[in-house]
Parts: structure tokens; C-alpha cells; sequence
């Protein structure tokens, strides 16, 4: 994770979001609906206006031309009615926007292309966020600009004073807190010195150490949602009966996402408090998403999370995390003696090396690999000699 200046850097000062639920009150909901409304229209119209200029305008112009003079017309009289400090957010969210846009196509953004910035919709999720002008916290009501106090669950003390604040409303229509708070790096002794990953399917995780991470089976919930899309397809668009299906798509939606989360939280902090150097491999899981037949489990996984989660996590901890190449054949090569066999098709599952002996479990010898070579212990392939065909261990115990 990146800091931000450099007096946090010197500090170890890291910035760190953390969300709580609440339940707002029926004239709450309103205010906020409409706050949220005003966010969106904001967003829109210095949108729409960027998308036909020559030159993209400055967030300071915008300002002005869609917060302090709209609110002197009589079709946009009402952004008054809410609190100013969401509108010039959304506003200076929309240049970030555009910021993190142009430099994706300039290549200055590691990662996937990002595209330009879209129109909000009423359906989606909806968000606005208050710096510290705009809201208050008395130990443990939240006071909101022009909403009023509310009263987050919450499961954990703030570590620090929060810079902001973000109200979210998702699709199921539950209201999250969300603050950015700064946490100072824990120091916490590790029992091991280094563990190897490899992610799959069947088995979410299998570490160097052999132990293995069962994910939960998202399967019944996974039927519901297919089950439930077919049915909103065939109803008449704009209908309540069609309103009440899409939410209960987004819920089911919800379970899924909670459950997944709720296991890959637990699990990489686990790995990442017990060991000092966490080695993964880089999947090219856009790649493998094209596979008809695996893409929908491969997306019910979360790789890219728990990627996101350890690497966040390390850095808490003071952890050495490690992303080795997507092409180093971890699953070719005998993790004993350094040889390689090549490519072996997807059913096969243990094999046994002709050139030591050893027998490996597919997983388990991927992840010694990634270990080793994450630590800089990579074997050397071409002392090893390749005359010898390796095979599986069904096809050994027929012989």
C-alpha cells in the first residue's frame, strides 16, 4: 500500500479504511437520498460537459459553474437544500477520475487499461463523502452535515482520528460508514521464516508446509443468483415485481461477496502474522477467465483479493511480500532434485519424479516451488537431464 508525503513514510504512518454498518432512520433515508441524488446529478453534468470540451476544465471551474451558480437556477435550485462539501468531492473525485484515466493510457498506471469515466446511474451504489468539515464523532454517535446523528455498529474502536468520511447505500439498500484512518505498522514476531501459495480451485489455497485452505462452497448461492436473473429478464422493465427481483439478486449477491471475504480476511491474516515472507505466484486470472467451462468458479474465488489482502497486510505487520513470475514453471519441475518434465494435463494430480524418486502432490509441489524461487533458491534445470519420461502415479502402480 502507498503512503501518502513523506512525513508519513518517515513515520510508518499508514492510511487504512475501516467501514461500519448503520441503520438510518425513515426521514434519514430521505435525507440521504436526496444528498446522494445531488452527488450524482453534480457528477453528471460535469461529466457530460467534460466529454464535449476540447480541453478538460479544472475541478475549481466546475465548482463553480455546477455547484455555486447552479444553485441560483431554478432547475438546480435544490443543491442548496444539502451540505456543499459532498458536491465538491464528487467534483474532485470526477478529476482523480480522469487523472488515473489518462495515465492508464499514458502508461504512468501499473495494472489493467482503466477506461473513462462513466454517468452514475440511480440502480447502482451510491456514495458521498464528507471530509472533516462535515461530519463530527461523540464516542459513539456520528454526526452527519444536514443528516443528523446516527448510530454505527460498531466492532472495534477507530485507531486514530479519521480525514474523512464516505456514506454508502449498496444495492440491497444497506448504509455503510466508511473512514480513512492512519494505522501504525505492529510489530509481531513470526513464527516462520517464509511460506509458498499456490491458489487453485478445488483447494483455495495449498501452502509449502502442506497445509491446505478449503474455500466455502458458494455453489447453492451461485444457483439462486442464475435462478433469480432469469426470472428479472423476463419481467417488464420499470415494474415493482421487477424492483423487488433486483434487490434480491443484490442480496444474494451480498452473501456471496460476505462469505468470501469473511474467509480470505481470516485466512491471509492468518499467513501473514505467522510467516515473514509470503510468496504468491502472478496468475493471469484475465486469461484463465476465457476457460468457459472453469470461468465462473475461477471468479467465485477471489485470487486478486487475497493477493490485495496480503500485500495490505504486510505491510501492517512488517511483512516481505513477494509476487514471483507467471511464467516460471512451478508445476513442471520436481521441487527435490530441479527436474523438469514439462507441461502435465489439469487430471493429473500427483506425479512421480523418474530422476529422484519422489513422490509429489501436484499443489503441494507447486507451492515448495514458488517458495524457492520467491527466496532466490530456484534449481538449475539444465544440470538436471531430461532422457526420462515422468509419469503419474496411477500409470507407476500399473506398471
Amino acid at each position: 500500500m502507498r503512503t501518502h508525503g513523506s512525513n508519513r513514510e518517515v513515520l510508518g504512518i499508514i492510511p487504512h479504511i475501516d467501514s461500519t454498518r448503520f441503520y438510518p432512520t425513515i426521514q434519514q433515508q430521505q435525507s440521504l437520498a436526496q444528498l446522494f441524488g445531488c452527488c450524482r446529478v453534480v457528477w453528471n453534468d460535469a461529466l457530460a460537459l467534460c466529454k464535449n470540451s476540447l480541453k478538460l476544465p479544472s475541478s475549481g471551474d466546475l465548482q463553480k459553474l455546477f455547484i455555486t451558480q447552479a444553485k441560483k437556477t431554478e432547475e438546480r435550485h435544490w443543491l442548496s437544500e444539502v451540505s456543499a462539501i459532498p458536491l465538491q468531492q464528487s467534483i474532485a473525485d470526477l478529476g482523480i477520475a480522469y487523472k488515473n484515466f489518462f495515465n492508464s493510457l499514458k502508461g504512468k498506471r501499473k495494472g489493467k487499461k482503466l477506461g473513462s469515466p462513466r454517468f452514475k446511474k440511480k440502480t447502482s451504489q451510491q456514495s458521498a463523502r464528507l471530509t472533516r468539515g462535515g461530519f463530527s464523532i461523540n464516542r459513539e454517535t456520528v454526526y452527519l452535515a444536514h443528516i443528523g446523528n446516527v448510530n454505527p455498529i460498531w466492532s472495534r474502536s477507530l485507531p486514530s482520528e479519521p480525514s474523512s468520511v464516505t456514506v454508502v447505500k449498496d444495492c440491497a439498500n444497506r448504509y455503510f460508514l466508511s473512514f480513512v484512518v492512519d494505522v501504525e505498522p505492529v510489530s509481531l514476531e513470526a513464527k516462520n521464516q517464509s511460506i509458498g501459495i499456490d491458489l487453485g480451485i478445488k483447494t483455495f489455497a495449498f501452502m509449502s508446509d502442506g497445509t491446505k485452505a478449503e474455500s466455502p462452497s458458494y455453489v447453492k448461492l451461485d444457483r439462486k443468483v442464475r435462478k433469480l436473473q432469469r426470472k428479472l429478464a423476463r419481467q417488464e422493465k420499470d415494474s415493482k415485481r421487477r424492483h423487488r427481483t433486483r434487490i434480491k439478486i443484490a442480496k444474494t449477491h451480498n452473501k456471496i461477496a460476505d462469505t468470501r471475504k469473511d474467509f480470505l480476511h481470516k485466512l491471509s491474516t492468518k499467513v501473514v502474522s505467522e510467516n515473514q515472507a509470503i510468496i504468491l505466484e502472478d496468475l493471469n486470472v484475465s486469461g484463465m477467465m476465457k476457460n468457459r467451462k472453469l470461468s465462473r468458479a475461477i471468479s467465485l474465488q477471489g485470487w486478486r483479493q487475497f493477493r490485495v489482502f496480503c500485500s495490505v497486510k504486510s505491510v501492517k505487520y512488517d511483512r516481505e511480500f513477494v509476487v514471483i513470475s507467471r511464467w516460471e514453471p512451478t508445476s513442471q519441475v520436481c521441487s527435490e532434485c530441479g527436474y523438469k518434465w514439462g507441461k502435465l494435463d489439469l487430471k493429473v494430480r500427483s506425479v512421480q519424479c523418474i530422476n529422484c524418486g519422489a513422490t509429489h502432490d501436484r499443489d503441494q509441489n507447486a507451492a515448495k516451488n514458488i517458495n524457492k524461487v520467491g527466496m532466490g533458491n530456484r534449481h538449475d534445470s539444465k544440470c538436471t537431464s531430461r532422457r526420462k519420461k515422468t509419469t503419474s502415479v496411477a500409470s507407476v502402480d500399473e506398471a
